[in-house]
């Protein structure tokens, strides 16, 4: 049984880590001296077990192409499964006590699809999921699919301005959500921006704020002005509209968008990364592939998704990768709780039992929970990597590396792969993938253990930024390389490690600085929980550093013992200028931090 996406921060409940893990580039003459030196597309018979390697000295590498990309649509997917495995349980929802059989999610998703076509919607009209993990939320997500409707997967926890945004950028034809979850009111949120929604008859509304909306569907309560899920999905159990469906299918391509995903917004205003049919369908398959899902027995087959939906590693990672290879998806709760998580790992497991200990001495966790394991989102210190593996037993744990714009998983460990092949990067090139590594400046291939800006080609680049073509340009050049601004190295057997934003880089007096690498070795520090590093401007410099340190509980320390620490250890000139003992950091909604805030916010504390 494997625990899936979002491990990390499980991993902060047994292992008590410090934090969790995250073109226009032309072919410059170097890499066409270096294609006469040797570096190769691999040939079609090798197989994924095979390591792709960089030849001729740069960091250039092509996955693998022995394995087939899928023309299927999501929902020729779901029907292959359900045919495969009709008895093979796909679904289960602790927290809703529900659980179905494949055959029984193809059935419900098949009348969803057709109630959502009998109310109106068409093929690529928008509908926004806005609420926590949840069966509406797979449901919707697949129902979608199978009509040809573009899901627009919205942050469960925006409120109305976020909302509004979110909705009128994409032209959002329809909304579904619960009436609530913990504090947030889903549908008094709603009509702070469409107040018109109490007195519209359901399905013809008419928002002054928000011209497309049309449709409010609500999950779970009669809501003025809504429709109820489940009538909705009854309406499409009747025959005419099921043929309605079928005749739809018959003009659905693989190539058609069918998810928006919005980028964190880390850097400003969130866009709207629109993945097609094809690229979700073949990085879920080949995520399995290398998982070695396809080997595993049914009992061994069951997945446990912590990690919400609403991003492209749940959605795809979690609920595509089920669909593909008929592995069961376990949602343990609304949003991340670690106990929970753990109670569902043991609870479903096949054979064995579970015991915590808790967080002990050291902060251990002992724990024969599940042998493998995904982790993946932000980088993650080498530190808590090994902690994993090691305290949690996770001998077959690998990290994933991708982002929303290459749907999502670009690299990704195997599982024999060494402890430190793990800690150290997050894995080599997927199939079907191309990776290089560029000069931020030149644009020129670098060469290998040599840091520049990380781009990808191939099947798994979005189909753009929706209804942006100036930014989707700026990503992708002519020559189809997005540029990920994640700065990376290549080694020699092709694994890559991220060691910064290409942002975030700080330029001192000349070097270039990573604060990933500082990070990682501010994590080593026995006091420290959880470390950000800024350039902070500086009139001599140019920039210096400053680390903004949470300590642990309990733990005290000074600037001048924090410095002294890394003295023998770091260069010199890595060292920071600044130390700053903070107890949270500016976060997005999708609780990813925002380094352009605090690096504002340092500057005014330090009166720079």
């Amino acid at each position: 049984m494997a625990v899936y996406v979002g491990m990390l921060r499980v991993a902060r409940l047994c292992a008590r880590s410090p934090r969790v893990l995250g073109a226009r580039v032309g072919l410059s003459r170097v890499w066409q001296e270096a294609r006469l030196w040797g570096v190769r597309p691999l040939s079609s018979g090798e197989l994924d077990h095979t390591v792709p390697l960089p030849v001729g000295g740069f960091s250039y590498v092509q996955g693998h192409v022995g394995l087939h990309l899928s023309n299927k649509t999501v929902g020729r997917c779901l029907d292959a499964t359900a045919q495969r495995v009709p008895d093979q349980e796909a679904l289960v929802v602790h927290h809703e006590n529900i659980r179905l059989t494949f055959a029984q999610l193809k059935e419900e998703v098949d009348k969803a699809a057709s109630g959502l076509l009998s109310i109106g919607l068409r093929k690529g009209d928008r509908l926004g999921m806005w609420g926590p993990n949840s069966y509406a939320w797979v449901l919707m997500q697949l129902a979608t699919a199978q009509a040809g409707i573009i899901l627009v997967s919205v942050n469960p926890a925006y409120q109305a301005m976020e909302l509004e945004y979110a909705l009128k950028k994409v032209g959002c034809k329809a909304l579904v959500f619960p009436k609530q979850f913990k504090t947030q009111q889903y549908y008094n949120i709603l009509k702070q921006i469409c107040p018109e929604v109490e007195k519209a008859q359901p399905g013809a509304l008419k928002s002054q704020r928000l011209p497309d909306l049309t449709t409010v569907i609500s999950v779970d309560a009669h809501l003025p002005g809504t429709l109820l899920l489940d009538e909705v999905v009854a309406a499409g159990s009747q025959e005419q509209n099921l043929t309605r469906l079928r005749h739809t299918q018959q003009f659905l391509s693989c190539h058609d968008p069918i998810n928006i995903q919005f980028t964190s917004g880390t850097t400003g205003s969130p866009k709207g990364a629109t993945l097609s049919h094809y690229n979700i369908v073949n990085n879920a398959n080949m995520i399995g592939q290398r998982l070695r899902l396809h080997q595993k027995t049914p009992e061994e087959s069951r997945v446990v998704l912590p990690s919400p939906l609403y991003h492209c590693l749940g959605s795809v990672g979690g609920t595509m990768v089920s669909l593909m290879h008929g592995v069961t998806l376990i949602l343990c709760s609304p949003v991340f709780e670690g106990k929970k998580t753990l109670e569902a790992i043991s609870r479903e497991r096949a054979t064995g039992e579970w015991e915590s200990t808790g967080p002990g001495e050291g902060g251990s966790c002992v724990s024969p929970l599940s042998d493998s394991g995904v982790i993946a989102g932000s980088p993650a210190p080498p530190e808590l990597i090994r902690a994993i593996i090691n305290k949690l037993n996770m001998k077959e744990l690998v990290v994933a590396y991708g982002t929303t714009e290459n749907s999502p998983v670009t690299f990704m460990n195997f599982t024999e792969d060494t402890v430190e092949q793990k800690a150290e990067s997050v894995g080599r090139v997927m199939p079907h993938t191309e990776a290089q590594i560029v000069n931020t400046e030149t644009g020129t291939l670098t060469e290998l253990n040599t840091p520049g800006e990380l781009c990808i080609r191939g099947y798994c680049v979005m189909l753009g930024y929706w209804g942006e073509p100036q930014k989707t340009e700026e990503a992708i050049g002519q020559d189809k390389w997005y540029r990920t601004g994640d700065i990376a190295m290549m080694d020699e057997q092709g694994f890559c490690k991220i060691v910064g934003r290409s942002k975030d880089m700080i330029i001192r007096g000349g070097e270039n600085i990573y604060p990933a690498e500082l990070e990682d070795f501010f994590h080593t520090h026995p006091q420290v929980q959880e470390v950000q590093v800024v350039g902070v401007k500086d009139d001599r410099m140019g920039e210096e550093i400053c680390a903004c340190i949470r300590l642990k509980e309990g733990e005290k320390t000074t600037a001048e013992e924090i410095k002294a620490f890394c003295k023998g250890k770091i260069s010199h000139f890595k060292i920071p200028r600044y130390i700053v003992f903070v107890t949270n950091y500016p976060l997005t909604v999708s609780g990813k931090i925002q380094k352009f805030k605090l690096r504002e916010q340092m500057e005014q504390h330090l009166n720079l």
